[in-house]
């Protein structure tokens, strides 16, 4: 039986990896989140080496088809989340948007997401229907309003490591020093972790390290407002954690529009084997021989003429 839960879920505890996660921010070493468009890439993150798994909400309206402007819906991010959460000993840290609602929306989001197995969300201050950080057009609600936001969340939890990130993204729309006010305010009202959303270059994650004092995440986003900063940087700064929300995505879209183009284009994919996982692997990562010791031991047992 170990054999098969072992391959098939986590062999760590929700309340685990939530202690995980939360021990982490204070390691001194930054937690790197790659984000993960489906379990598989989930495992694959931890079998990497990596400290944590992001779902970014960009990426699951991308994988539904739709633009990133609050289409979807908790149902469908929360299931994402566990469907995630249940492959992988890591800890999960999950985009809940604007919490899909009222401040009681937000508390209600909370609990759905720790019984998802998630270890974490952030929630931003945008105003409903929100939309992609790193796009202009943005608008936030006044600072109280997401202060009550958070306050909700908050109250609704009921493990204390579950981490609650408060996003800001005023950076760009009120200025720095406004989204500085903003964290701290977001501090004071319970958030474990502040997530800047679109600073630009190190002096302004500097200035930033340097005037809120609980534990902050970077978004290392490609073709956005953020200069692409190493790990190893960001941590000298003094950053906690970070994620690569869509990277994983990018990089199988890219791949699977160009071997499509190939297939269309000479009618074979032939040419393509160098570029694919090979089928070994693939078995080798859902780790197909765990199911099938399993299955034999099983099995492997005789009925009596009597039974």
């Amino acid at each position: 039986m170990t054999g098969l839960l072992a391959a098939a879920t986590s062999a760590t505890s929700a309340t685990g990896k939530r202690a995980a996660f939360k021990a982490g921010l204070t390691s001194g070493t930054i937690q790197r989140f790659p984000g993960a468009f489906n379990p598989l890439v989930a495992k694959l993150i931890q079998e990497i080496g990596f400290e944590g798994v992001y779902v970014s909400g960009a990426v699951l309206s991308a994988d539904l088809g739709l633009p990133d402007i609050g289409l979807t819906t908790l149902t469908e991010v929360a299931g994402r989340g566990q469907q995630i959460a249940r492959v992988t000993d890591l800890p999960v840290l999950i985009d809940a948007d604007t919490g899909f609602g009222e401040p009681m929306s937000a508390a209600r989001t909370v609990t759905v997401m720790e019984d998802a197995g998630i270890a974490g969300l952030h929630l931003e201050d945008q105003v409903n229907p929100k939309r992609c950080g790193h796009l202009d057009g943005k608008a936030v609600v006044p600072a109280g309003e997401m202060v009550r936001r958070l306050r909700a969340a908050v109250s609704a939890r009921r493990d204390p490591n579950f981490v609650i990130c408060a996003r800001t993204d005023a950076a760009g729309i009120e200025g720095i020093d406004a989204a500085i006010d903003r964290a701290q305010a977001y501090a004071e009202a319970g958030a474990d972790l502040i997530f800047t959303e679109a600073l630009h270059t190190p002096a302004e994650f500097e200035k930033f390290r340097a005037a809120v004092s609980i534990p902050l995440l970077a978004n290392m986003t490609e073709f956005g407002k953020s200069e692409l900063i190493p790990a190893e940087t960001l941590e000298s700064i003094g950053y906690n954690a970070v994620i690569y929300p869509v990277t994983t995505l990018r990089l199988a879209m890219f791949a699977a529009e160009t071997g499509l183009r190939e297939i269309a284009a000479t009618g074979t994919q032939a040419g393509l084997l160098d570029r694919m996982q090979h089928r070994s692997r693939l078995y080798e990562l859902l780790e197909y021989e765990r199911y099938n010791e399993f299955d034999s031991d099983i099995f492997n047992f005789t009925l009596g003429r009597n039974h």
